[in-house]
């Protein structure tokens, strides 16, 4: 097994104890490749962050390393830390291997999709947000690409991944918090307003990300960068066309609704969000989902592809 995490934040320069595989994924400074420990033969997935590319940056490394070395194997939804060290010329951040894939494509690859399975999916997420806001964390870039199973199997966790954008807030409190970040169609109000922010802007990702799962399209996509924050400046969106929700429970709607709420104060908590009904419901069945959502979600799930073999072409 890869040793545990050491004590001190600063990675240690060390020869590469694991040899790297194919690409899972990209970013404009790092690389997310499958690796094999050396001695042990046991697969994990590193991030390789290039120095190069990161200079003057090194803070965000470190703080990516301190939130996961607060949560790591705390919950079973949230992505585990196994090691981390640094070469002559990239940092090295090695996590479980999550075998199952996106969320994107599971949800495509199902034969059938219903209601049921969407509460299913974001009570695992809330609970590991709970979990992460408990600890004193914001994880600030909640979105499908950005949610992973740990194995093929139907009934596999979901994890939560990428905490390159988190943050350690230790206070219950609003203000702290005032860089941009994160992806824009999943960004709270608060964040583009620049009035600081906090926990909160988890809840409203998770309101995004449930509107996603239930119609197949974010509620705040417009034609341009300036039209869709303005949409979600003024929580500009709807339940329409009606063909993609009239199969979608009324409370469902309102689980979004208490989610998408302008003030942050006024939001749920992920604790509140864990007692919604929706979150709990009854045990009828519900309806399958609309194929005009499956559409939208199999050409999500192929532009997400294509975006990554870009990336990995031009890393």
């Amino acid at each position: 097994m890869a040793s545990q995490p050491p004590s001190n934040q600063r990675p240690q320069i060390q020869p590469c104890r694991y040899k790297t595989g194919k690409t899972l994924g990209a970013g404009s400074y790092s690389v997310v490749k499958e690796c094999v420990h050396i001695d042990t033969g046991r697969y994990y997935a590193a991030k390789v962050i290039n120095k190069r590319l990161m200079a003057g940056r090194e803070h965000m490394v470190r703080n990516e390393i301190a939130v996961l070395k607060r949560v790591s194997m705390g919950h079973r939804n949230i992505l585990t830390l196994v090691d981390y060290f640094e070469t002559m010329n990239n940092l090295y951040l090695v996590t479980d291997l999550a075998l199952g894939g996106e969320l994107f494509d599971r949800i495509c690859r199902k034969g059938s999709y219903y209601e049921s399975d969407a509460a299913d999916l974001i009570r695992a997420t809330l609970s590991a947000v709970a979990y992460l806001h408990d600890h004193g964390i914001v994880h600030r870039d909640l979105k499908p690409e950005n949610l992973l199973f740990r194995t093929p199997e139907d009934n596999a966790d979901l994890l939560i991944a990428d905490f390159g954008l988190s943050r350690i807030m230790d206070e219950e409190q609003f203000h702290v918090l005032t860089t941009t970040c994160g992806t824009p169609g999943y960004m709270a109000p608060e964040i583009f307003k620049k009035t600081g922010h906090g926990k909160p802007v988890d809840i409203w990702a998770i309101g995004v990300i449930t509107y996603f799962l239930l119609c197949g399209y974010t509620p705040f996509d417009r034609d341009s960068n300036l039209e869709e924050m303005q949409a979600i400046l003024d929580a500009d969106y709807s339940f329409t066309p009606l063909e993609y929700w009239r199969g979608v429970s009324v409370t469902a709607r309102e689980f979004i609704k208490r989610c998408l709420t302008i003030d942050p104060k006024a939001r749920l908590t992920a604790h509140e969000a864990l007692q919604h009904p929706w979150i709990n419901p009854p045990t009828d069945p519900m309806d399958p989902m609309s194929p005009h959502a499956y559409g939208l979600w199999r050409r999500s799930s192929t532009c997400r592809q294509e975006e990554l073999q870009c990336k990995a072409h031009t890393s």
